[in-house]
């Protein structure tokens, strides 16, 4: 069964605990990275400069403490994956684990989560917010 990195762990217990609990299930049916949990001013506003955010300091849900967003990319064949197609996968995999847990999530791959992967203006793959 896979297990989260030391790396993983620390970003992850930046998140809210509905977040935590989300994906402490998720990592026991498919290996994942945390990538981000909180994010500070600095990494917020490179990843708008860089056109990762769409959202500026201190507005997006990963700037709250304990963050209400959380980055996680598939860990494949020893290393992570950006591949769409496979960050899709992942996300639907990580959409039915929320909803089996009762976390109301919102996915980047589907903003408007109404499944259809297509329709997105901006795809941020790895992206996993709370509704709330």
């Amino acid at each position: 069964m896979p297990t989260f990195s030391k790396s993983s762990l620390d970003k992850l217990i930046t998140c809210d605990p509905k977040l935590q609990k989300l994906f402490n299930e998720v990592i026991k049916y498919f290996d994942c990275v945390v990538v981000f949990g909180h994010r500070g001013k600095e990494d917020q506003d490179k990843a708008f400069a860089e056109g990762n955010s769409k959202v500026q300091w201190p507005n997006g849900k990963h700037n709250t403490v304990p963050s209400k967003a959380i980055d996680v990319a598939p860990f494949i064949n020893g290393k992570i994956s950006w591949d769409s197609k496979q960050c899709l996968y992942f996300g639907g995999i990580v959409k039915g684990i929320a909803t089996m847990l009762g976390i109301d999530i919102r996915y980047g791959g589907d903003w408007d989560s109404d499944n259809d992967v297509t329709d997105n203006k901006f795809n941020d793959l790895v992206h996993v917010e709370l509704k709330e």
